[in-house]
């Protein structure tokens, strides 16, 4: 029984879903049995049957736009074919009448065809988001609990082809997870204790056990699907342009069709009929339903495209900006750089170990959390080097660290911490050249001077470069803005490749840039990550997150990078300009259409069923084009 009530709900939802095109399609199947009938003199019957293919077919259409006049107090499209058809019926051109109404259904169900395939990406992402998890509590076996009872702290058992169902940190296992549902990237990652999972990915081989720290309403996968079906609901500048114009349009329409009604007649010596005929083909014709579909399937289509490739857009309004955008503003950490340190040289005074050095220095720094002392850790744990683990420490904030090792005293930090002089006569010229090269230097030395030193670098990603070359190609004006020194930030400004850069930026100071530009009218985006970027990301043309940024940022932006890759706004581009693209090239094949069918009714020379097909047709055409953007830019 059960079974059946699932069967009997998916067969409606699919009802519903199609309705229109099903109706569309009975009425087509009486418009043919009418025609039949009449041409074997059943007239009355098909009248009747003709009346059925108007009521059937134009139900939908006619209490959408019904409604939407109630609701608007503002005349629309679907008024004018509704006038049409009856106006078509009224002088005895029922086949017209009906035929009209029929494409016209047509038409409008491949418009929610259009607007349900640019949902897919969303009802995919809605579905794959698992029901249940494996809770884990104390020595018992896991038991099955609903996802929204899932508190934060909680351990859950993930299985090796299952999807994770909360966002949380790895406690055990480790395991490759396939993160396409949420970065767009298709080759798995491999992950490992403490390492970040999020809900609605895969893992592909290993158990996990993980430890849930946001709740279900919190979860990126939330964030991303409440991201995109605003940017959905929200109208592009195009958008809402053309739905102003076309109120405004069908009140002209309407008026040139009630002059038409009799003026012809007088002035051009028609008969009544024919008189009322091309009044009848003129509301066909002038009507605004293929520029109407110009701009909304579009646009949707290309947020969907967007999604389905790691970038979210919060609205067309944004996506259509981006193709604009003259100058694009950069943060340096975590957007150009890894924003992770890492060790570039480990220098020890002449007759010490190298190797015994770097494990006392790891060992001190093993104890810390600042991201220096993670940066040593790593680079020890390259080359294979073990702890001691006889340390104690004491952190001096701001300076470094004093420690003890096996008995031996050390002091670990900036030179001025160790002792400056002793610093720079241990590195001589060193330390001016690693210093020229935007790297930190630490140095550890221990009751007889200074023993080791070692510089870090904050590195330029890969595709940071190779995005900012593209980016620039299409002649947009690259500027890094960055709270480091002048020295570093020349050093990653000419290896990012940026044409510019402002260094020592606190909040503010972005923000005051992103100002300046755009009181020179340019258009500028800006990209971060970070809490300190968020004013100049609400500030920009157009703000772009991070994906692993803040949630400040990633609320404040205006689109956000799902996969930390820039190469991801040159698609944003490509993917905004083709967009605009279609958008003018669907209206100037709208607007030219209904000239041409307005002209070709004054002159006579189209009759209704071929006004029909004109207009409707090219409807099609139209919203066919949107759909282009559902492909690859």
């Amino acid at each position: 029984m059960e079974i059946s009530n699932r069967e009997s709900i998916s067969i409606n939802e699919k009802f519903l879903t199609h309705r229109e095109l099903i109706f569309a399609i009975i009425a087509g199947v009486l418009i043919v049995l009418a025609w039949r009938m009449d041409a074997i003199g059943l007239g009355a019957a098909s009248v009747m049957t003709y009346l059925s293919a108007f009521i059937i077919g134009g139900y939908e259409k006619a209490k959408e736009g019904i409604n939407d006049t109630i609701e608007n107090r503002t005349l629309n499209v679907e008024i004018l074919m509704i006038l049409a058809a009856v106006g078509s019926a009224l002088i005895g051109y029922w086949t017209e009448g009906a035929i009209l109404i029929f494409i016209f259904a047509i038409s409008g169900a491949l418009e929610t065809y259009a607007m349900n395939r640019s949902h897919r990406e969303i009802s995919a992402l809605m579905n794959i988001q698992p029901a249940e998890a494996w809770l884990v509590r104390g020595g018992f076996e896991p038991i099955a609990i609903p996802v929204e009872q899932l508190t934060i702290g909680d351990h859950i058992l993930v299985k090796p082809g299952e999807r994770i169902p909360a966002d949380g940190v790895i406690f055990k296992g480790h395991s490759t997870i396939d993160e396409s549902t949420i970065t767009g990237e298709s080759m798995p990652v491999t992950k490992e204790k403490n390492a970040a999972v999020f809900a609605g990915t895969v893992n592909l081989n290993g158990a996990l056990t993980i430890n849930v720290t946001k709740r279900s309403t919190d979860t990126m996968f939330q964030k991303i699907i409440a991201l995109v079906e605003s940017a959905q609901n929200e109208k592009s500048p195009s958008q809402q342009f053309i739905e102003r114009f076309e109120g405004m349009y069908v009140k002209v329409v309407l008026a040139i069709v009630g002059l038409m009604l009799f003026l012809p007649h007088y002035i051009l010596g028609w008969d009544w009929s024919t008189t009322f005929y091309r009044a009848m083909v003129l509301l066909v014709v002038a009507s605004p339903c293929a520029l109407v579909a110009s701009v909304m399937p579009a646009t949707l289509a290309a947020i969907s495209n967007g999604a389905r490739n790691g970038i979210l857009f919060k609205g067309g309004v944004h996506l259509e900006q981006l193709g604009h955008i003259q100058t694009l503003a950069v943060d340096k950490t975590g957007t150009l750089t890894e924003g992770m340190p890492v060790v570039t040289d480990f220098i020890v005074r002449e007759g010490l170990d190298p190797h015994e050095m770097l494990t006392t220095l790891a060992t001190i720094e093993k104890q810390s959390s600042h991201p220096l002392a993670q940066a040593i850790d790593q680079y020890a744990k390259s080359q294979n080097i073990k702890h001691v683990e006889a340390v104690e420490i004491e952190d001096v904030p701001g300076y470094g660290i004093k420690a003890s090792v096996n008995g031996r005293h050390y002091t670990v930090g900036k030179p001025d911490f160790v002792g400056r002089q002793d610093a720079e006569n241990f590195a001589q010229r060193a330390l001016d050249r690693l210093a020229s090269d935007g790297k930190t230097v630490i140095f550890m030395r221990d009751e007889h001077g200074i023993v080791a030193l070692a510089a870090m670098k904050d590195t330029v990603r890969e595709e940071a470069k190779q995005a900012i070359q593209a980016i620039q190609k299409r002649g947009v004006h690259v500027v890094m803005l960055t709270g480091d020194n002048p020295s570093t930030a020349a050093v990653i400004a000419k290896e990012s490749g940026v044409d510019e850069f402002v260094a020592e930026c606190l909040p503010e100071t972005k923000v005051q840039y992103v100002k300046q530009f755009q009181q020179n009218g340019t258009q500028i985006a800006m990209v971060g990550d970070g809490i300190n970027d968020a004013p100049a990301l609400a500030t920009a043309s157009v703000g772009i997150a991070m994906g692993d940024g803040t949630d400040v940022a990633l609320e404040t932006a205006d689109m956000v990078l799902m996969k930390n890759n820039l190469m991801k706004i040159d698609y944003a581009m490509r993917v905004s300009q083709k967009m605009q693209r279609i958008i003018k090239q669907n209206i100037v094949f709208s607007i030219g259409i209904i000239l041409l069918l307005i002209v070709s009714n004054f002159l006579q020379a189209i009759s209704l069923p071929l006004g029909v097909i004109g207009h409707e047709g090219s409807t099609i055409l139209v919203i066919l084009n949107g759909l282009r953007m559902l492909r690859t830019a």
